[in-house]
């Protein structure tokens, strides 16, 4: 079945108001990812030729890039033979012709980033084998399924293929095969799928025809007029967000929450603050709650938090985890993306003190040697954990990452279990009972903590500061190859980033639990409490 696919139109005007936009004819060929740009938002396509420089790129987008790298690796490792050819990446004609001269001396080996051009549209196809009748390509995507964007992709690619005279006969993408188990032997066959897309991609021919003429058409003509919309998040996260959206200003539409095809609908008819939309077209309640609270210009503290707190008995525990999920499984048992936990921090309040983080005892884990982390994290955390108690976790993501380890680990499977079982989630709390209009819509801890003391903002962090950030900081950590200075200052970063977040959760529960005084009133008279 032929999918089809909508492309903005492109205005003979150009958008008025955006800096003076200066244009210039493009000459250069269009790249694959820039079709793929253009068939997002033609608006889109034009900033990355034309004004770059107003890009912010968009979080994860480089471990996004590391993923493709290394998906691409066991690619050639699959499909490659003795007599394979890889072309390294040159600009300029140099690719598309040692592509042409191969295929002119009858290459019958599979060539790796074979180059092509047609009608001013450049292409490197993953994989060309030859095969019966012709060549057969393959794209390879660190995904685990076909998206709309990945038969475009191919239908770009089959376009310029068949319009270079390239006697192709079909087309598949190679994704991840989610149920793929690692034995942890090297052998990585089987993590890859294809799904043939020939049929969709010879039925797009027209459409990538036309695709390409607009797209050059927006390269070198005048800012397209295109307004926001859903295009802005799909398929990707623009770069250009904060140039096309009003986010400058200091409640912006998108800290409403909710729809995003809302939010666009709002930005488009003008509106650029939260505030400033008519109540009435605000339905939902935690919307309105936001546009009320934030109107007042003052946070709103509900006395059920503390009553709630209070409930709960000692020892605390405050625990986060910090997990990894590569494309390419690591260790034996584990599958592509599959959430892994190699890192926890603890604090714990025993109720003797003043519930500040002075008064609490931490510990932590983090092991950085390479091998398989889990068991001894899991071992760990039933000591650190004790028997009783309530767990506080922020979300419900701990969770998550327990319950797998139950999975993963049945012999200790009653012992996680009776944790589980003990589990608070403090956002919860928070979002029932507390915002502050500097959180922006969001209740995330990220946004929670420095609304409740400016002190506890993750910017202030060095280096890692994100969950991602950490991801990519514990897989580099643990290569054979990353020096032993680099190596110390993950380390150092990890630790105080993973603690970070079980300092903030304490300070929360003592916020939540402060009286007007500024004493914490969970505590029985005499127990040290100032």
């Amino acid at each position: 079945m032929t999918r089809v696919f909508r492309i903005h139109a492109v205005p003979d005007r150009p958008l008025n108001g955006q800096h003076g936009m200066a244009t210039g004819r493009y000459q250069a060929d269009l790249s694959k990812s820039r079709l793929i740009s253009a068939w997002q938002c033609l608006k889109k396509l034009h900033l990355e030729i034309q004004r770059p420089d107003l890009a912010s790129q968009q979080p994860g987008t480089e471990a996004l890039f590391r993923a493709g790298r290394e998906v691409g690796e066991i690619a050639r490792q699959l499909y490659g033979t003795p007599g394979s050819v890889v072309i390294p990446y040159q600009k300029g004609e140099a690719m598309v012709q040692q592509t042409t001269l191969l295929l002119e001396q009858g290459a019958n080996e599979p060539i790796f980033e074979a180059t092509f051009r047609h009608r001013g549209v450049l292409v490197r196809v993953d994989v060309l084998f030859p095969g019966p009748g012709g060549w057969h390509a393959v794209e390879v995507k660190a995904s685990t399924s076909v998206k709309d964007v990945h038969v475009i992709d191919c239908a770009i690619q089959w376009w310029v293929m068949q319009g270079a005279g390239i006697p192709v006969q079909s087309i598949a993408l190679g994704h991840l095969n989610n149920q793929f188990v690692y034995e942890g032997d090297g052998n990585y066959a089987g993590l890859l799928v294809e799904q043939d897309l020939t049929e969709e991609a010879r039925g797009l021919g027209d459409a990538v025809s036309d695709l390409a003429r607009r797209a050059k058409h927006a390269a070198s003509g005048r800012l397209p007029d295109v307004r926001v919309g859903m295009h802005c998040h799909q398929p990707y996260d623009c770069d250009f967000r904060a140039f096309c959206w009003p986010l400058a200003t200091p409640y912006p539409v998108p800290a409403l929450g909710g729809s995003k095809a809302k939010h666009a609908e709002w930005v488009n008819r003008g509106y650029t603050d939260l505030r400033d939309i008519p109540a009435g077209e605000i339905t939902a309640d935690r919307q309105q709650r936001i546009q009320r609270i934030t109107r007042t210009g003052e946070a709103e503290l509900l006395p059920g938090a503390k009553e709630t707190l209070e409930a709960l008995g000692y020892p605390r525990y405050y625990l986060d985890f910090e997990t990894i999920a590569p494309a390419i499984p690591l260790w034996a048992g584990t599958r592509p993306y599959e959430s892994l936990p190699v890192q926890w921090s603890v604090h714990t309040d025993d109720g003797t003190g003043d519930g500040s983080l002075n008064s609490a005892q931490h510990a932590e884990f983090l092991d950085l040697s390479g091998e398989p982390p889990l068991r001894a994290l899991a071992g760990r955390m039933i000591d650190t954990l004790g028997t009783t108690g309530p767990v506080f976790m922020y979300t419900d993501y701990e969770r998550r990452v327990i319950l797998d380890l139950v999975n993963r680990f049945p012999d200790l499977g009653e012992r996680l279990q009776r944790i589980v079982a003990r589990l608070i989630d403090l956002a919860e709390i928070v979002r029932t009972h507390y915002y502050h209009p500097r959180m922006l819509g969001s209740w995330s801890i990220k946004a929670v903590g420095p609304a409740i003391a400016p002190h506890l903002d993750y910017a202030q962090l060095p280096g890692i500061n994100d969950g991602m950030a950490a991801s990519e900081g514990f897989l580099e950590a643990i290569q054979a190859d990353t020096p032993p200075p680099r190596k110390a200052t993950l380390k150092r970063q990890l630790l105080r980033y993973c603690r970070f977040d079980t300092e903030v959760m304490v300070e929360i529960v003592r916020f939540l639990c402060q009286g007007p005084d500024g004493r914490n009133r969970d505590r029985p008279a005499g127990d040290g409490t100032n």
